[in-house]
């Protein structure tokens, strides 16, 4: 079985592990009706907005 000859530094082990466990930002679209930036799939917190239909009436007052 093998075994690592020598203990690898937390720099060097850090380094290996930092590009994989990235997190990505998620993807944000405007919306049709006021232009503001939601989430894709998502009801617009400011306007109550998807799909360019309002389904949601008072959106901004349900805070």
């Amino acid at each position: 079985m093998a075994v690592p000859k020598r203990k690898q530094s937390k720099a060097r082990r850090d380094k290996r592990r930092s590009s994989t466990w990235k997190l990505s930002l998620p993807t944000l679209s405007r919306c049709q009706k006021c232009g503001a930036l939601t989430l894709a799939h998502h009801v617009c917190k400011k306007c109550g907005a998807y799909d360019g239909e309002v389904v949601v009436a008072d959106a901004a007052t349900a805070k």
